[in-house]
């Protein structure tokens, strides 16, 4: 899934503001925090649409035709994404 910089940096500021708000951190340097926190999720959804090119790939070169949306597509996309993922860890 794509998200832009704006959605990104928006979901930082959430990660970052609930412990605050929760008295559960005091950063030294809010802006240096969320920056960290956009970096980690910027990576993450960048190897989420690698895997997810890499699955649909592998899902749709099966000699079984096997089409999107069914229920084989699903159960075969789950296993074959949690594979690669397993890969990138």
């Amino acid at each position: 899934m794509l998200f832009s910089e704006e959605r990104i940096y928006h979901i930082a500021h959430l990660i970052t503001d609930s412990p605050w708000k929760s008295d559960l951190v005091d950063y030294t340097n809010e802006e240096k925090a969320v920056r960290e926190v956009r970096l980690v999720l910027m990576d993450y959804f960048s190897k989420d649409q690698k895997v997810d090119e890499i699955v649909r790939k592998r899902i749709s070169t099966l000699k079984k035709g096997v089409y999107e949306g069914s229920r084989e597509w699903d159960i075969l996309y789950k296993k074959y994404y949690e594979e690669e993922m397993q890969k990138l860890l």
